[in-house]
């Protein structure tokens, strides 16, 4: 059976007849347009023509972002001059950081959609600077290597806004949080549970847009009656928190998102809470993954 496989893909089969080798390039291009970047790697292995088409500029310019050449703009142009289609496609499937390196876009290597994350570093945290109420944690469980970590505080706020030229799509914008102080001793991962004043009121998440979308949210944070959306306790776990969705229709003019979370009620303190990231992904992509992850 293996051997008549492999005769397949073969310009021939064993008794002279068409195989997969006979399939024009052309035609094979056609079905890739159809693939995911995966499925056309893998298909590539066949014979000289799956390999051909799966290298066609035109296959891979349809899994790019119709704005592509605008993300090219964060890199030098000696870094993108010369590629083909597939190279730049794998070029931006990796993150690319920009503002000083505490934001990064990248392409899905699935579907080709932008995601974006935010470092911690690029929000306006009220009191970040005043030692008593937060602290930098060098960390490997985030992204950009660094969280910040609420000791206590009673006007918790933090603020931010991205301006960037979003392909057309849908998105969801999520907090990344962490109830308690995390680490890793002797390769173990290690929780120091000093949450305290985030079951007393909810913490209240918004978000609007330079084209006058708006959405929000609230959340107890430390409502331990509930879950997460993937059925993991939040205490100890990173957790997701939903800001809400916004719509980009089109790349110019470019918008800006503007987002925050706040708990201003001074009646009480709170604390242990570590702050990651910010992301920005496409809505379906992010339920997709959910519904994996359960």
């Amino acid at each position: 059976m293996g051997a008549s496989l492999s005769n397949l893909t073969e310009n021939g089969a064993a008794n002279g007849g068409p195989g997969l080798g006979d399939i024009p390039e052309s035609c094979v291009a056609c079905v890739f347009l159809y693939l995911t970047p995966p499925e056309i790697c893998n298909l590539a292995r066949l014979n000289r023509a799956f390999r051909g088409a799966a290298s066609s500029d035109a296959v891979w310019e349809a899994k790019l972002p119709p704005n592509y050449p605008q993300l090219l703009e964060f890199f030098p142009p000696q870094r993108y001059q010369n590629l083909s289609k597939k190279d730049i496609f794998a070029l931006l499937s990796r993150p690319v950081p920009f503002d000083d390196g505490n934001k990064e876009i990248w392409l899905d290597r699935v579907t080709g959609r932008a995601c974006m994350s935010i470092s911690a570093k690029a929000l306006t945290i009220t009191g970040i600077e005043d030692r008593r109420y937060w602290s930098w944690i060098p960390t490997d469980e985030s992204r950009f290597q660094v969280v910040a970590y609420l000791q206590q505080i009673w006007w918790f706020e933090v603020d931010g806004s991205v301006k960037f030229p979003f392909p057309p799509d849908i998105y969801t914008l999520s907090f990344r949080l962490h109830l308690g102080r995390s680490s890793k001793r002797l390769m173990r991962r290690v929780s120091y549970d000093h949450t305290h004043g985030w079951d007393i009121k909810p913490v209240r998440f918004e978000l609007s847009t330079s084209d006058g979308q708006q959405a929000s949210s609230e959340c107890c944070l430390d409502d331990t009656e509930q879950d997460d959306a993937t059925g993991n306790p939040k205490r100890g776990c990173w957790v997701d928190y939903k800001v809400g969705e916004f719509v980009i229709s089109g790349s110019d003019p470019v918008t800006e998102v503007s987002f925050s979370m706040k708990q201003i009620d001074c009646t009480h303190s709170k604390g242990g809470l570590c702050v990651d990231s910010v992301s920005i992904i496409p809505s379906d992509l992010r339920e997709y993954r959910r519904r994996v992850l359960k």
